[in-house]
């Protein structure tokens, strides 16, 4: 069994290299906006090298077996595809019930109504995506794929339907030709 304080150095690590990657991304985005390609594409073969780093990590948390040990009760590691969706879940459950509530509330007492405005669309699409997970789950658990031929998303609050006919993003009110399709 790894050492803790090992164990916990490596998700810190993961934690690091996971925010650089994003980091990386949107800056990358801003640069090609100022006509600076080449810059964008240094942030984005970095990014790309961070999540490189992200996974040897992630990777490195395996026990002597090779499987992944079960390490929080955010379900960090990997387990079957109902225990991962089942972590991911949870993960979005205590985003909308406890993480952003709080959040919100400091936010409030400041007056910070960027923050309120980002954070509200947050939870709306967190309690979405739970919905979303629990669809796969019951599917996996039926032995079969999640019932979606396509998924959408709306890139102004990440809201999250698997409706082709949805006209308006119902948290946002983004018009549904924005939505980014996978």
């Amino acid at each position: 069994m790894m050492n803790k304080m090992t164990s916990d150095n490596l998700r810190s690590a993961f934690g690091g290299e996971s925010q650089a990657h994003m980091r990386y991304i949107i800056w990358g985005e801003a640069a090609e906006k100022k006509g600076l390609k080449n810059v964008a594409r240094l942030f984005n073969a970095t990014s790309d090298a961070e999540e490189v780093h992200a996974k040897l990590h992630f990777n490195a948390l395996k026990d002597e077996k090779g499987d992944f040990p079960v390490l929080s009760m955010a379900g960090f590691g990997m387990g079957d595809t109902v225990e991962n969706l089942e972590a991911a879940k949870g993960g979005e459950v205590f985003e909308y019930t406890q993480m952003y509530p709080a959040y919100i509330a400091v936010a409030e007492l400041q007056d910070e109504q960027g923050a309120i405005k980002a954070m509200k669309y947050a939870i709306e699409a967190e309690k979405v995506h739970a919905e979303r997970y629990q669809d796969a789950i019951d599917a996996v658990e039926a032995g079969k794929d999640l019932d979606a031929e396509k998924i959408f998303l709306c890139p102004v609050c990440g809201y999250i339907t698997f409706d082709e006919n949805e006209e308006v993003c119902p948290i946002c009110g983004a018009k549904a030709k924005v939505f980014v399709e996978y």
